[in-house]
């Protein structure tokens, strides 16, 4: 297996400069050798900047998972030992994602497809006459599965973000949950959550950060942030093999009706159902993507293992460059909600002037074998707030920007590759 050595040595021109020495590495990622054919027929080194919408799997993940397949079998009621050993690998990726999170030790683990389906397993939980407070600049995930919700416009500022929150959750009765991104999939610009838990907490309610954009870029520790729910998404965290989790209090899931009906959920069938009190079982009913769950567990291992400071230190070094870059091009505007100085993670959303989203996007991929996502990005009402532009569907270019995200596996010269193809592109 391949590895990137962190030393405190000046990189060669073109190269991507380590970290300052910390004897840890960082792990490589499969198709890091991807070529890809561009205008004329030549092969190129593919450019993978688009990590927000799917990162490339981590070798050791891709490790765990071939590891796993010669013994895999049915889970949690074999006696045969492959069933028991499949089990005992599927539980113990629980753990292993409890940790990661810093959830408290009675926390609920429940492994889903993404961090939509986990939103939604959620939504179906709640109890009822619960309502929603949830921001314009939310993800669609967390903006559409509410049978009960009021949307607050996008702050001007995170106090401003706090406040809208503060007012809004006073003036509801009952049941209330917060629902509030840690990093947009739109501008990488971090979330005050830490604030928005404790408004929430202030005012009875529950907290549900979507941590998808975030967990692969930051260490996240619920419990010292006192949230009460957290989801994301494996193919989002290297580990692209179909599985999310929701982490957070089990009272609620205990409680709500079973997400999936069928065996495994419930305690025995006669003329009804008895349902597992455990939320775990209770929500994964039929045979679960074990695979996906161990996948998820060493994709969280190996970032521990590699360690935060060294991947974040990378990161701002590429992102700051990248952002620079575009910055100096005429005609090129990088969407923010709070500015240019708000911490952020790796991920710039721009345009350029006399192109729609699409028409770049194509160029870079067909001329310089540069991967990014055009488009709304799943975010309709907040890119449309960006782009100051009433409405536009999927299919409106003029309503569209063009997203680069960088992660482990991207390199200096994917980012100097796409600030000079945007620079030819805008000056021809």
């Amino acid at each position: 297996m391949s590895t990137l050595t962190i030393f405190s040595s000046t990189p060669a021109a073109g190269t991507t400069a380590p970290p300052a020495a910390t004897g840890r590495t960082i792990p490589a990622v499969l198709g890091a050798d991807l070529e890809v054919p561009v205008k004329g027929g030549r092969l190129v080194g593919y450019a993978n900047l688009d990590y927000a919408a799917s990162a490339p799997c981590l070798e050791p993940v891709s490790a765990a998972v071939a590891a796993a397949l010669p013994a895999y079998s049915s889970v949690h009621r074999g006696a045969g030992y492959a069933s028991q050993l499949t089990t005992a690998r599927y539980e113990q990726a629980r753990h292993t994602v409890r940790a990661f999170v810093g959830a408290r030790p009675d926390d609920a683990v429940i492994f889903t497809r993404n961090t939509t389906d986990a939103t939604n397993l959620l939504a179906g939980c709640l109890p009822a006459g619960t309502t929603t407070v949830v921001f314009d600049t939310e993800h669609h995930a967390s903006l559409l599965p509410w049978q009960r919700s009021v949307r607050l416009a996008p702050p001007a500022f995170p106090g401003e973000a706090v406040r809208a929150a503060d007012e809004a959750l006073a003036g509801i009765d009952g049941p209330k949950l917060l629902v509030v991104t840690a990093a947009s999939n739109v501008t990488g610009e971090l979330w005050p959550i830490a604030a928005l838990a404790h408004i929430a907490h202030r005012h009875g309610a529950r907290i549900l950060v979507d941590a998808a954009q975030l967990v692969p870029h930051r260490r996240l520790n619920l419990t010292a942030l006192d949230l009460d729910y957290v989801a994301f998404s494996g193919h989002k965290l290297y580990a692209p093999f179909g599985a999310g989790v929701l982490v957070g209090r089990r009272d609620w899931l205990a409680d709500g009706e079973p997400y999936l009906k069928g065996g495994g959920a419930v305690r025995s069938v006669g003329e009804s159902a008895e349902w597992h009190d455990d939320p775990e079982p209770r929500h994964e009913a039929g045979t679960p993507n074990v695979l996906g769950a161990i996948a998820l567990a060493a994709a969280c291992d190996a970032l521990t293992a590699t360690g935060w400071t060294a991947l974040v230190r990378e990161e701002e070094r590429l992102i700051a460059r990248l952002r620079s870059g575009l910055a100096s091009i005429d005609g090129v505007r990088e969407l923010s909600l709070w500015g240019d100085d708000h911490p952020r993670v790796g991920i710039v959303s721009f345009t350029a002037d006399g192109y729609s989203a699409r028409e770049v996007a194509e160029v870079l991929s067909s001329e310089y074998g540069i991967g990014v996502r055009d488009g709304k990005f799943c975010a309709h009402p907040f890119v449309r707030h960006l782009l100051g532009t009433a409405d536009g569907g999927c299919e409106d270019d003029t309503a569209s920007a063009v997203r680069a995200s960088i992660g482990i596996g991207s390199t200096q010269e994917h980012v100097d590759r796409l600030i000079e193809a945007v620079r030819d592109l805008v000056t021809r």
